[in-house]
């Protein structure tokens, strides 16, 4: 008999996040064959709902009165709370993301059950769900099975592949009543830092730079390869420490950790707080002038040079092959 699946999905900008893809796929694996129920809340919600029935959601929920209109962990919480106790579902799927960070330990401690974080894999052996996690700074995996009837887990980005979308595929879309407790939190107005191009944690590719860039101006060929590439720049920690860059784009232990299909790291020594962050990129190139730099040690392809050379050498070369084309 399938299990019953509930999914958070997230809208960021008005689109709807890949990791939102890659849970439906996570918890259709889970499923065997049962519900798999999304769950949109927030502007555009309604909007955006079919695209998950298209990704393999069998029936999508929506929440989008003014108290849910940005997210609060109160709010989402009640509602989602709610819908749990209502539907009676055997696991809840969430994105290893700020939003399913905050979220999971609340509704965990509400039904009283352990949740697994930071899955990079899902799979069923018996009747036994297995999930896959890094722990030791990614170092090593670990393989989780949950003895508790109610599974609550969160999946890294960019770990799990999303199913091929299917615009034929239909699903009941219901509109969710507003949350029956007054809310604590209320955001009167969102004030953040602008990223421009690609999101870092579900960037297909990264450019990232470290002290080697030597200032802000030093990332300037870093973004436009990166601009050439489709891709997203970050930095080591050195590099935001030194205020060539924002924190918002660190990648290591105390940053964001990212799992892209190629890495270029650019000036970056290889420390192995940084490692942590990116280690697990399928594809790493270095750029390094130091021949005994670290990050030579799991590189894929490393190239010996100084980095403002190389490049712009390498931008000029992948326009030149018109890549996107």
């Amino acid at each position: 008999m399938g299990k019953k699946v509930i999914v958070l999905g997230e809208i960021r900008d008005g689109a709807l996040r890949n990791v939102t893809f890659e849970a439906i796929a996570a918890s259709k694996t889970i499923s065997g064959g049962g519900d798999v129920i999304g769950v949109l809340m927030g502007k555009g919600a309604a909007d955006a709902a079919p695209e998950l029935i298209h990704y393999g959601a069998d029936k999508v929920f929506t929440a989008d009165t003014p108290g849910l209109s940005q997210y609060t962990a109160d709010g989402y919480a009640a509602v989602l709370g709610d819908l749990i106790e209502n539907e009676k579902p055997d696991a809840v799927i969430f994105g290893h993301t700020s939003m399913g960070k905050d979220l999971s330990p609340k509704l965990a401690a509400r039904f009283e059950t352990g949740l697994i974080s930071d899955s990079t894999d899902v799979s069923v052996t018996g009747d036994n769900i297995v999930f896959t996690r890094p722990i030791y700074s990614g170092k090593a995996f670990e393989q989780v099975i949950s003895t508790d009837p109610f599974i609550l887990a969160t999946i890294r980005p960019n770990n799990i592949q999303a199913l091929e979308k299917d615009a034929s595929r239909t699903g009941d879309i219901e509109e969710l009543a507003a949350p029956a407790a007054d809310l604590r939190t209320v955001i009167e107005e969102v004030v953040k830092k602008t990223a421009d191009g690609v999101d870092l944690s579900e960037a297909k590719i990264i450019v990232a730079g470290g002290r080697g860039v030597k200032s802000k101006d030093g990332f300037e060929p870093l973004k436009e390869l990166a601009e050439v590439l489709g891709a997203a720049v970050g930095a080591s920690r050195g590099a935001c420490d030194a205020d060539y860059c924002d924190y918002s784009l660190q990648i290591g232990q105390t940053g964001k950790v990212v799992t892209p299909d190629l890495y270029i790291a650019c000036g970056i020594s290889g420390a192995i707080q940084h490692l942590a962050g990116m280690s697990n990129s399928k594809v790493i190139v270095a750029i390094n002038k130091d021949p005994e730099a670290e990050i030579f040690k799991i590189a894929d392809y490393g190239i010996v040079g100084d980095l403002f050379e190389v490049v712009p050498l390498l931008t000029q070369e992948f326009k030149n092959a018109n890549i996107h084309s």
